[in-house]
């Protein structure tokens, strides 16, 4: 290595057994090189744009613009100087800009710039200073649901049990004589009197 020339004999054998172990490190025509992480879906409404009408995606939105119609998306940026009229829909909702309609989201963070003027339906809010809010803000557990985009599901009413103490008579207990019992094998009607 130290007294040896690079043309030497004994310095190409060595160059020659580390060039396969180089060579299984690079891709083959056969082999598509690793895509990188899918990239997260962030749609933006430049500041120039107007969009009338209802803007979904299952992403990321930033908007730097004016909307008029409803918002639906995962997370929602709506910078300084941007302009909503509608209602908003997501799991995360930032505000910087000025909003006219009705927010409802996991977590919401007015910042200082904000301008809000609707209901606020959420699990999460945060005020800054300066921020301006005017109506109604309702924190509730029901806000996961209608955030995700789904309707808040209730569950099918379950069959409640009988619950009562029957006496010897096959009556329930503390039942008024007049009114038949559910548990009764008294035949009803006019003939079983």
């Amino acid at each position: 290595m130290f007294g040896k020339s690079k043309d030497s004999p004994a310095a190409k054998d060595q160059v020659a057994a580390a060039l396969p172990a180089a060579a299984n490190l690079a891709p083959t025509p056969t082999q598509a090189p690793r895509p990188a992480a899918a990239p997260e879906n962030t749609s933006s409404i430049s500041a120039g744009m107007k969009i009338v009408g209802k803007v979904v995606t299952d992403g990321a939105v930033k908007i730097f613009g004016r909307v008029e119609g409803e918002l639906q998306g995962s997370s929602i940026a709506i910078y300084d100087g941007a302009h909503i009229e509608g209602d908003i829909l997501a799991q995360e909702v930032t505000v910087g800009g000025h909003v006219k309609g009705a927010i409802t989201a996991l977590r919401v963070a007015l910042q200082s710039t904000a301008v809000v003027e609707g209901d606020i339906s959420h699990r999460s809010l945060i005020i800054d200073e300066n921020a301006r809010f005017e109506g109604i803000s309702r924190r509730g557990e029901s806000v996961g649901a209608k955030a995700a985009g789904a309707p808040a599901k209730t569950p099918p009413p379950q069959p409640q049990p009988l619950v009562g103490v029957i006496d010897g008579n096959g009556k329930i207990a503390g039942q008024e004589p007049s009114k038949p019992s559910a548990l009764s094998h008294e035949p009803q009607g006019a003939w079983g009197r």
